[in-house]
């Protein structure tokens, strides 16, 4: 049964990917959170008559308990349950000097 309220799965996708709390989407284990479209498909957008189901990554695990609501809320009202599955946490950007090689004589110091 059709809600009657058309959705865009690239709409969807480009308010989700603008939220802070966002790395990514997750398109689930098996691609299974898409939306198939001619010649190509959405990746953590799956659109179906009685929900819609968004896939991210976190950008820290520190934003995973409030994604639901922020995703939620940046969707706005589509006539459907919307479900909100994190699929992952991005390793966070290390700064280049931490990454600085430490000689032997630097460790025995």
């Amino acid at each position: 049964m059709s809600t009657g309220v058309l959705v865009d799965a690239d709409h969807l996708a480009t308010a989700v990917l603008a939220l802070p709390g966002v790395a990514g989407l997750h398109g689930g284990r098996f691609g299974e959170i898409s939306t198939f479209l001619p010649g190509r498909r959405v990746r953590g957008v799956r659109i179906r008559d009685d929900v819609v189901t968004i896939g991210v990554v976190a950008r820290d695990a520190a934003a995973v308990p409030r994604l639901g609501d922020e995703v939620r809320a940046a969707l706005g009202p589509l006539g459907r349950p919307v479900d909100v599955w994190v699929g992952d946490i991005a390793v966070p950007a290390v700064p280049a000097a931490s990454l600085r090689h430490t000689t032997r004589e630097e460790k025995k110091s």
